[in-house]
């Protein structure tokens, strides 16, 4: 490993050289209580910015032990740094000049989610690592030393010192991050000995301040929970909290048009994540395996077992093994639903907006005129009860303009004016003036085990290229996977960790031995024995991805249009 004095030499040498020269100064160099590592030089000030790491050793980090010890305390705090480290950087942007991405500081941007990121790590034995990008500077195409200089003698440093040293560091605000985390953890752990699917605390703000801000809503209404559904719980730093409980089984939301019935549901998507001090949704608490439910027009579905809800097609096609490249609203829904039970979801999360009608009911006028036998779907409101008495597969369901629901839900609760009301036993009261409905018996068990092959063109080229248009698109060699209708998909750097998941997959684990599950059990024992960082094929490290669910890596991997069985 070389000094930082001979870095500076090295710097000096090339002044004024062409761009490429710059290519020479890959490598570790020591400065004082960190090791600064350049670990890829772009070749052109126009290309992609180089990669660049810091390392400090935990004894001089000097976090407590305490901090990282646990899976969630090290998430918390990699999350923690990462954004002190960004918010000390950011200002220091660009503040050298040049042609191209010269002066570029850029971090990962962490939204209002703690995610694990490879932009910062930390070892068993708290050495930090953090990863960032530079633009190194240049006149033209040639050498800036001098800038290049002040980049990396000045403006990273003084970062470090901010960011990445705990004497630094706002030790209260540290510590509330670290206990928030603890305490969301522990509201998880207990939703089940308590029955519940989801939390939402009292005092919770869910709305968000626009459609294209995920922050909190100013002078929005407080959540209140319902007497009636009102639990308790006692957590290890911020002591007693109320709030609703959800429990397991089927609960239906209703009200007016923009009484806060969507807002809710939103809240109970993003809360399969823990959040920021200051989010708003910080007890907002969802099973973390539930899984949004939707229509998806367009996606391509392969070899999905989709004949719990749709059979007897006219064209006599396959439903047990149901496969197109341009589905309905209703073929795409019943796949999602099937492709997400695949993935172990418990928990469903269904707005009536983002659904099929005809996949969601049936009224009764439409079944006198249509009789079942020429109706090839079975609606979901047939199967919910089953779905969740046989398959333990809990549902929470928006509605606004249907009553049927009321028969099969266990809770119904109003959404007036964004306060929730319990009106189980007046909405139950009412549908006993309607006919039954005519519920399924056990929801059938699939018998179709689906058992990916390679894509054998792909397997002739290692340096497989992928492409990623932040949480809408991905490409794999030329071939495009949707993914904007993946609603709890909320980072660019999940949906690049998504890419290199499924290139992995493709080239190590399909082979027409390992099922879907087994797969995604492969892709996930991998992450959490090697890191976040194993997905990466190349040499060095660099940051860009973000952990994503399991639920989202299924769903990477059933709208890839080369799956092949």
């Amino acid at each position: 490993m070389k000094s930082s004095t001979e870095l500076k030499k090295d710097i000096m040498a090339i002044d004024h050289r062409g761009y490429p020269g710059y290519k020479g100064l890959r490598g570790s160099y020591q400065f004082g209580d960190f090791i600064l590592s350049i670990d890829h030089v772009q070749g052109d000030p126009f290309a992609s910015p180089s990669h660049l790491s810091v390392i400090v050793d935990g004894s001089k980090a000097g976090f407590p032990k305490e901090y990282y010890a646990g899976q969630i305390q090290r998430i918390t705090l990699q999350d923690h740094l990462t954004r002190l480290f960004s918010k000390t950087l950011a200002p220091l942007s660009f503040k050298v000049k040049g042609s191209g991405k010269s002066g570029l500081l850029s971090v990962s941007h962490c939204g209002q989610q703690v995610l694990e990121r490879t932009a910062c790590e930390i070892d068993r034995d708290g050495c930090v690592t953090i990863r960032f990008e530079a633009g190194f500077p240049a006149n033209g195409r040639s050498v800036n030393a001098g800038e290049l200089i002040k980049m990396l003698f000045d403006f990273v440093p003084e970062a470090v010192d901010r960011a990445l040293f705990y004497a630094k560091v706002n030790h209260n605000a540290l510590q509330k991050a670290i206990e928030l985390a603890e305490d969301q953890q522990y509201i998880r752990e207990h939703l089940e000995e308590k029955g519940l699917t989801a939390f939402l605390a009292d005092g919770a703000i869910l709305p968000r301040e626009s459609g294209i801000s995920d922050r909190p809503m100013k002078g929005a209404v407080p959540f209140k929970s319902p007497d009636s559904r009102r639990v308790s719980l006692t957590l290890p730093h911020h002591g007693e909290i109320s709030g609703m409980g959800i429990q397991k089984g089927v609960t239906l939301f209703v009200g007016g048009g923009y009484h806060g019935k969507s807002t809710l549901l939103q809240a109970l998507e993003m809360g399969v994540y823990n959040h920021i001090p200051g989010d708003g949704r910080e007890f907002v608490i969802s099973d973390d395996t539930a899984w949004k439910l939707r229509a998806e027009d367009g996606r391509s579905i392969s070899q999905t077992d989709i004949s719990p809800f749709i059979n007897h097609l006219p064209n006599k096609k396959d439903t047990v093994h149901f496969s197109t490249e341009d589905a309905s609203g209703s073929t795409s829904q019943a796949a999602n639903l099937m492709e997400a039970l695949e993935s172990g979801t418990q928990l469903f999360l269904i707005d009536e907006d983002t659904s099929a009608t005809n996949f969601m009911i049936r009224d009764e006028l439409m079944q006198k005129v249509i009789c079942r036998e020429e109706e090839p779907i079975t609606p979901f409101i047939e199967r919910v009860r089953s779905m969740y008495e046989d398959l333990g597969i809990s549902s929470v369901i928006v509605a606004g303009s249907s009553g049927a629901f009321f028969q099969i839900a266990d809770t119904i609760i109003q959404m007036k004016e964004y306060v929730p009301y319990d009106i189980t036993e007046k909405a139950k009261e009412a549908a006993k003036e309607y006919p039954a409905l005519n519920l399924q018996p056990a929801f059938p068990v699939s018998e179709n085990i689906r058992k990916p092959k390679a894509n054998q063109a792909l397997k002739k080229d290692p340096r497989l290229k992928m492409k990623t248009m932040g949480t809408n698109e991905m490409l794999l060699a030329k071939d495009s996977i949707e993914l904007r209708y993946l609603e709890q998909l909320i980072d660019g750097e999940q949906t690049n960790a998504l890419a290199y998941g499924l290139k992995y997959l493709e080239l190590n684990r399909m082979n027409g031995a390992k099922s879907v599950p087994q797969l995604l059990d492969n892709l996930e024992h991998m992450i959490q024995t090697k890191g976040l960082a194993s997905l990466f094929d190349r040499e060095y490290v660099r940051s860009g991805l973000a952990m994503p669910r399991r639920q989202e890596m299924a769903a990477c991997l059933n709208r890839y249009r080369k799956l092949y069985f």
